[in-house]
């Protein structure tokens, strides 16, 4: 048993060295991923700030003849299919359909942006003239600011302002795809970079990535196991309670309470990465488009910027979706304005009435017979798997629970008619095991801010100490081990010329 006492104690020491060190890290990130989310972005918000006002007038091309033009865009890009939407692009009127640009005015596909394209669209999006502008390189590889960018290839421009703006144009779409300041790479570089292990060396290898975060997470999880098995062994139920004084006696108590919490974010992040795969996706229940429709765009009648005189009252149109909601065509129209208007392409009235439980149960069954529907019941509040901190998430919805083998549960927008959630059984399981854990998203504190801040930093605050009281006591027993060797192999003439200095020293400070 002492023996066993011993080497647990020993490896707790020595290991904690760099987990501790890994442990600081994390905590210390955590606190600032509260405000910084993850990497740098071009928010939706923002891009459409930017984007500029749809010209109606110079629209020629009837949304109907889209589907006849050309489908061999530029790599592998096609026209058919996807979402379809009215923009500006390079200052001309532009329709996307899927990943395909096709110039509204004229019928032809973006083909090229090229460096003075990406110039030109820096230059708009920016207010700014070209020669503020310097163009770094057309990237054909991801770097640190667009791991997760895709499609490829994307042209650097750096923009001589305050900020250092940083952005990089789409060859594909002809639009800025990723926007970073000075203030926003040095955020990522203390919170997303760090606690994610976000270096590009290392994420753009994407299996070596994901490996690394799993051991690390599993061996860190079983440190902090450990950990408290080495506290509660040590805990005596006499008093002194605790054998140790110091620093090692805060060690001692954060661990025995800080233990479990570091336990479950260890433990919560193992499981983001799925090491274990669990399903996530049931048989047969492709259910996208059953509310809408067939997306039939000869539905759309021609472009007449009478017709939308009206809207511009409002403020500036800046994007509009194609929409199909319950077999009827609509516009999503986006701008200057507040909030995103719903407009009838048919008569252009704004706004519409919400479906009807029945309905969306009728178009349900419709689409899975084989799959009996348990309940359905309209939520005006957010529950515990559908739900957003800053309340951006839509309200009222239709939960409806399916009785398939996953246990589907979905989440209908009756205003749109559209699904804007799906939670299986594993999912429902992995929203406790890994948000819960990892977020501590609990309803009763997680929408009172700074309550929910104030509660995450502390106990953030609190691990870090721990962990940092850990790696200091285990550096300095290390240090102390490692001279202890080298006096032990010094020659015995020098060990007795120590010892003679030593006591010289002595005797000086008596007299």
């Amino acid at each position: 048993m002492k023996l066993f006492r011993k080497t647990l104690i020993l490896t707790h020491r020595y290991l904690g060295i760099p987990l501790s060190l890994l442990f600081m890290l994390w905590f210390a990130s955590g606190i600032t991923m509260i405000y910084a989310r993850g990497m740098p972005r071009l928010t939706p918000e923002l891009r459409i700030e930017r984007l500029p006002p749809i010209a109606f007038d110079q629209v020629m091309v009837v949304p109907a003849d889209l589907d006849q033009r050309d489908r061999g865009g530029p790599r592998g890009g096609g026209a058919g299919g996807g979402r379809t939407t009215l923009l500006t692009v390079m200052g001309r009127p532009a329709y996307r359909v899927g990943q395909a640009t096709i110039f509204a005015d004229t019928g032809e596909r973006l083909r090229e942006v090229g460096r003075g394209g990406a110039l030109m669209i820096a230059s708009r999006f920016m207010s700014l003239p070209e020669d503020r502008l310097h163009y770094v390189d057309e990237l054909y590889e991801p770097d640190q600011w667009t791991i997760q960018q895709r499609p490829l290839p994307l042209h650097k421009i750096v923009v001589d302002d305050a900020a250092l703006t940083e952005l990089y144009v789409s060859e594909q779409s002809g639009e800025v795809a990723v926007m970073t300041t000075r203030g926003s790479r040095a955020l990522a570089w203390v919170a997303a970079i760090p606690h994610w292990l976000y270096f590009a060396p290392l994420r753009l290898q994407g299996r070596a990535w994901q490996q690394t975060v799993i051991w690390l997470s599993a061996i860190g999880s079983l440190f902090a196991v450990l950990g408290m098995v080495v506290g509660i062994m040590q805990w005596k139920p006499t008093r002194p309670h605790i054998p140790y004084g110091g620093w090692m006696r805060w060690h001692h108590i954060g661990g025995l309470i800080f233990g479990v919490l570091t336990l479950t974010w260890v433990f919560s992040g193992l499981l983001s990465m799925d090491p274990w795969q669990w399903p996530t996706s049931g048989p047969g229940l492709n259910l996208r488009g059953a509310l809408a429709g067939a997306n039939d765009l000869s539905r759309f009648s021609a472009i007449d910027a009478e017709r939308w005189k009206p809207l511009l009252s409002e403020g500036d149109i800046k994007e509009v979706d194609f929409a199909w909601i319950e077999d009827e065509p609509y516009y999503l129209v986006r701008g200057s304005m507040r909030q995103p208007s719903l407009v009838a392409a048919d008569t252009m009235q704004t706004g519409r009435q919400p479906a009807s439980i029945e309905s969306l149960m009728a178009r349900l069954e419709k689409a899975i017979p084989d799959v009996p529907i348990l309940k359905s019941e309209v939520l005006s509040t957010y529950d515990a798997y559908y739900y957003q901190q800053d309340r951006g998430a839509a309200l009222p919805v239709v939960r409806v629970q399916l009785g398939d083998p996953d246990r589907t549960w979905l989440y209908i927008d009756p205003q749109m008619s559209q699904i804007v959630g799906t939670f299986r059984r594993y999912d429902r399981l992995e929203r406790w095991l890994y948000r819960g854990f990892h977020s501590l998203d609990f309803s009763f504190w997680y929408y009172n801010r700074p309550l929910w801040d104030l509660v995450v930093i502390t106990l953030c605050l609190a691990g870090f100490t721990t962990s940092g009281i850990g790696f200091l006591l285990g550096v300095r027993r290390m240090g102390r081990g490692i001279r202890r060797i080298a006096r032990s192999r010094r020659p015995p003439a020098i060990l007795n010329k120590t010892s003679e200095t030593l006591q010289m020293t002595t005797d000086r400070r008596q007299l």
